[in-house]
């Protein structure tokens, strides 16, 4: 299974990045409402996406070629970002996201390491 470090996602903020949209806080972090949202394979593919694809700090929804409906996608990624798997920032109108490792590690560590390791 990969280490963290090695996440293609693990990037430092830019200096000029927008504050993060709400989220929950680590400690807020609960290990079934991250497994609730994992258990799409729609979610689980973004995140692993993130996770091993990802080439830049953060990426918009276009970044996945997801051939779904605006308002299917926001679902999908409001629920990662509200379940604390993603950190979001707004970018003028668009939205882009990264997982937040440093977080899911401290509180579940492997899980992502699971993740980047499932197969669809």
């Amino acid at each position: 299974m990969p280490r963290p470090a090695a996440f293609a996602s693990q990037r430092p903020v830019p200096a000029d990045a927008p504050e993060p949209l709400p989220e929950p806080e680590r400690d807020a972090l609960r290990l079934e409402v991250v497994m609730g949202a994992l258990s799409d394979p729609l979610r689980m593919r973004i995140v692993r996406t993130l996770l091993l694809e990802s080439d830049e700090f953060d990426h918009a929804c276009g970044w996945f070629g997801l051939d779904r409906p605006k308002s299917s996608l926001t679902h999908h990624f409001r629920t990662l970002r509200e379940a604390g798997l993603i950190r979001q920032r707004q970018y003028g109108l668009e939205r882009r996201s990264h997982v937040r490792i440093e977080d899911l590690e401290a509180r579940f560590p492997g899980l992502l390491a699971v993740v980047a390791d499932s197969r669809e």
